[in-house]
């Protein structure tokens, strides 16, 4: 499967948690789509995008996500962000301004037994909140 893939490639952050593509721990993006990588062949993603945790940022630079996922408590064990990070940058991607009921249904698939969900879901929000663009007025000036 492309998880077990992508780990012996050096992708730890890419969870093996239910190996059945229930719990969004191995969730990677293709294509700018979030997918469970522990039920797709790798075969199925040869010549794709894939974009994994570790495309997202790092601790010296990390992606408003991560940032706002550490700053609002979202954490604690750690294993089930990276799939929720993923799930929370696709929704980003495709709606800059999300609702509290948009991000609930984008994270509906990652489970999570430490924290809970209304930290993350905060999370998503203020992140959605620090990446928008102040709007320019007429002549372009801000």
């Amino acid at each position: 499967m492309l998880a077990e893939a992508l780990r012996a490639a050096g992708f730890k952050g890419v969870k093996i948690g239910c190996s059945e593509g229930s719990c969004g721990a191995c969730a990677v993006m293709i294509d700018g789509r979030p997918r469970n990588s522990c039920i797709l062949p790798a075969g199925m993603a040869e010549g794709s995008d894939i974009l994994t945790v570790e495309g997202m940022g790092n601790p010296e630079n990390p992606h408003v996500l991560q940032q706002a996922f550490v700053d609002s408590g979202s954490t604690q064990c750690g294993y089930c962000n990276p799939g929720a990070l993923i799930a929370a940058k696709a929704l980003l991607d495709s709606n800059a301004n999300p609702t509290a009921e948009d991000v609930k249904d984008a994270l509906d698939g990652n489970l999570c037994r430490c924290t809970g969900y209304i930290k993350r879901i905060d999370a998503v929000l203020e992140a959605a909140k620090a990446t928008k663009k102040p709007a320019k007025r007429a002549g372009g000036k801000k």
